[in-house]
This record gives C-alpha cells, structure tokens and sequence, in this order.
C-alpha cells in the first residue's frame, strides 16, 4: 500500500457525541479552516455504537446529553441507545458532517515538531485505508477517556469452574439466550441498573450482586414541563428553555448533596422505601460514601424498584468466595444458580484511545502533565481534549470546549499564531489529582491521569456556569497561555 499525506488546518479523532459535536463547531465558527474527523472503528457513534447490551440508554436528559445547536425533538429525556445513535447520525448529516469522516482511520500516535509547528497523525494500516500519515496545525482529541476494546473483568476465584455463559456488557454476548433463564448480574452501577430489568423481562429471575450498594434514584423517561413547553413554545426556545432548567436543578442537587450529604442521603433512601414497600431492606441501599463521591444512578420510571416488587428481580449485598460449576459461592455461604452471570464491573480508562504523544521525538507522559481549563494540557501546543463532567451531563462541558478550541483558533489566526502552549507554575499553583471520584474506574486509573493546579485556570471545575464564563466567555489570552 502506497503512503499519502494530507494535510487539514484541525484533526479531530473520534466520530462519537463529541466528535461531532466539535466538527459543528469548527465548521460553524472557523469557517476558513480545513477538517477532517478520524476514526478507529467503522461507524461512527462511539459508546452509542460500540455497546449492544439489553436496555441500553443514557444516564442524563436528553436536553443537556443531546447538542445545543440541534434540539432534541423526541419526547423521552431519559432516551434508549438506538434512538441516541439515530440522532448523532441525523446531526451529521443536517450538518454535512458525515462527509469529513474518514473511518477505521486508527490513531497509533502523534507528534508535534517545533520545526513546522505542525502535528503529524499517523494512522495504523487498514484494508480500504491509503492514508497512513496526515498534518495538522491544531489536534483536537474526542475519543472519550475508556478502552473501547475492553472493560474491567476482575479474575474471579475459581472462575474457569463455572459451566454457563459469563462476559463483560462492553461485549455482550448476542448469541445469549436469557429467556426463562437464572441471571446474575454483578455489580451496581448505571450498567447494572440499566440491564437488570430489562433482562428480567424474559428471564426466570435475576439477581444484582453488589459488593457494596449505590444511590438509585427515580426519574420520569418523560420530562413533562420540557414537553409542555414543546408544545406552547417555539422549538429552539422550548430546547433551551428545558436545557437551562435541568443544567439549574442538576447544580442545585450536586451542590445540595456536597452541602448536606446526610440529608439528601435520607431523601434517596425514604424515596426508595416508599416505592418498594416491605421488598425495601436498607442494606441494599445504603452506600459507604456520601452522595456524589461516585456518579449516582438513575432508573427511568421507576423500572428497577417495580421489577423488585413483582419479585422478578433480587439484590443480593454480598462478596464472591468462588466461581462453583453452578454459579457463584458468596462469602456468607449462600450459593447463587446462575445460567448467564454479566459482569457488569466497570470499565477501563485509557487516554486518547491508547496512541503515544510526542514533542520532538520526546514522549509526553500524561500523568505528568496538567489540565488548563480542563481543556488543553502543559507542554503540549495546539493540543485539546473534549472530556464530560463526571456529575453532569457529558455533552454540557465537551461543548464548551469544542467552544474554546474555535476561539482560540481565530484569536491564533488573527494575530498570525502559528503555536499555544499552556505553561504551568506548580510553584503557584500545586498540584492536585483531576478528578474527585472514589469510582474503582477513576482509583484505578490514577496512574495514568493528567494533574489538575489548586485554582483556576488550571483548577478543573464540575460546575457548568464557571466553566461558562471561563470557556465561553472568558478571553482567549489570560497569561497562561505561550503563543509562538
């Protein structure tokens, strides 16, 4: 295969919520600026493409997951997996986006030469793939922070001993028939609580094995003021009318949470009380950490604690001695029968899609670098990450740095910039881990992590109103920044 080179003004890598979210904004803002949108697999879509697990839907509303600049227009805020996907493909095509993909276009590394002030993208071969090298001026990263090409799988004791089907959600097994089956479903995150019902549907019983509990919370799959306001509003008014209020009542639950973590405690747990009556057994939802300290799980109308009330479902608060041929001894002593067992036991973090990062031929170790707006990072030119909030909706901040990014372009473009460097003081600053969640997928992955500074610009905020004025509003040039 011959070897070509193209050159775009930005590189985007990744064609998933982000990705295309950031085309939008460097198609729409930056106008003279060349691109292209990279990426490894052969649909785009990212996490809504890649996981084919029963009930797969989002964990936000729809008015702050979905784009800002095109409204979501179906009527259930907590929205399935098909029609997220269906929407990310229809936003492309509206935008012409679709057309500056380039897929199983694998990113292996990237490095940026002080001499041209230019990054070169070199991409891993593949069939029907001629381009194995590109140039860019600007390289913009939205290929989310997780492995795709494996979750978390603990090594359970004695696990090649058990008989049945066992596999992680991330590659669900299509060929698994649950139908009239016994399920058990280990762990108690948004995977769990998501596939639990839904597979209790056709299956005999499942069991949610939790190690430890988590807090699950009630939410309508209907918005019913976000519809009402469909209805007697114009749309993009509605849209953003819905969107303002769930980013106001998101912040105000987060910050309520922090302020009096006991109380709102108490409030999770009365409301799941009250819903499942004398099936209710405190132990299974009562968590170690206070509310917050991980990400908190929502169940669309209430289809988890009603699955526990007809008896088809059973949480089981309890820790794995050994995998028996039957299904799974528990430390306590009793023996859980189990045809399929899902582990549904996190996943793996994994920067930039695992490719290496170099300046000169030198490699960049991330975990010595530090997040700049929690956009951009040190030592690093013309470098940018779209990333989530980790106690919102993942598109809110992925936005507003799509939002940065264009500015900064233009700020480069217009006084003829050819290189912006973030320059960190730790002297002044600190250093700090990035991110605050006790979630086994962020302990896990401390090694490998980027530092954050002790205050801003360089301190990463979950609070989308200083992001707001900071990304969005805030000038381009704050002294922090090195342009060449």
């Amino acid at each position: 295969m011959s070897e070509t080179t193209t050159f775009r003004d930005v590189i985007i890598v990744g064609a998933g919520l982000s990705g295309i979210g950031a085309a939008y904004h460097i198609q729409s803002k930056c106008p003279g600026s060349s691109y292209a949108v990279l990426e490894a697999r052969e649909s785009m879509g990212g996490t809504w493409d890649l996981f084919k697990y029963p009930g797969l839907r989002s964990d936000s509303d729809m008015y702050t997951l979905g784009f800002p600049f095109y409204p979501w227009k179906n009527p259930k805020a907590i929205a399935d997996g098909p029609s997220i996907l269906s929407y990310i493909k229809e936003t492309a095509a509206h935008f012409g986006i679709d057309k500056k993909i380039q897929y199983n276009h694998k990113v292996i590394d990237a490095e940026w030469s002080n001499a041209t002030n230019q990054w070169t993208v070199r991409i891993h071969p593949h069939v029907g793939v001629e381009a194995t090298e590109m140039h860019c001026k600007f390289l913009m990263m939205c290929s989310g922070y997780y492995d795709y090409d494996q979750g978390y799988m603990p090594k359970f004791p004695n696990q090649a001993a058990y008989q049945g089907k066992l596999f992680h959600p991330q590659h669900w097994d299509t060929t698994a028939d649950y139908a009239n089956k016994k399920v058990v479903v280990i762990g108690s995150g948004a995977t769990a609580v998501t596939i639990v019902p839904e597979m209790s549907k056709t299956a005999e019983k499942v069991v949610m094995l939790q190690r430890s509990p988590t807090y699950i919370m009630n939410m309508p799959s209907e918005d019913v003021v976000s519809n009402f306001l469909k209805k007697v509003l114009p749309s993009k008014v509605a849209h953003h009318l819905a969107r303002w209020k769930n980013i106001l009542f998101s912040m105000f639950f987060y910050n309520l949470s922090k302020w009096k973590p006991h109380w709102v405690r108490g409030m999770i747990q009365k409301a799941a009380e009250k819903e499942l009556g004398d099936k209710y057994e405190k132990k299974h939802f009562d968590p170690k950490y206070d509310p917050w300290d991980q990400r908190l799980c929502l169940v669309p109308d209430n289809d988890l604690f009603q699955t526990i009330k007809e008896g088809k479902v059973e949480i089981v608060t309890d820790t794995i001695k050994q995998f028996t041929p039957s299904g799974i001894e528990l430390d306590s002593g009793e023996n859980l029968e189990a045809d399929i067992i899902v582990a549904a036991t996190g996943l793996t973090m994994r920067l930039f899609g695992g490719m290496e990062i170099k300046v000169d031929g030198e490699n960049i170790q991330m975990n010595q670098q530090h997040a700049y707006r929690g956009v951009m990072f040190s030592n690093l030119p013309n470098f940018a990450m779209a990333v989530g909030y980790t106690n919102a909706s993942w598109t809110l901040k992925c936005d507003l740095n799509c939002q940065f990014v264009a500015k900064l372009i233009n700020y480069m473009n217009d006084k003829a910039y050819s290189s912006c460097t973030p320059v960190f003081d730790k002297a002044e600053f600190g250093e700090e881990d990035l991110l605050d969640l006790s979630s086994g997928y962020v302990q896990r992955a401390k090694d490998i992590l980027p530092k954050q500074g002790s205050k801003k610009p360089w301190k990463v905020h979950q609070n989308y109103i200083k992001d707001l004025f900071m990304l969005k509003y805030g000038k381009v040039d704050d002294g922090h920044l090195e342009f060449a």
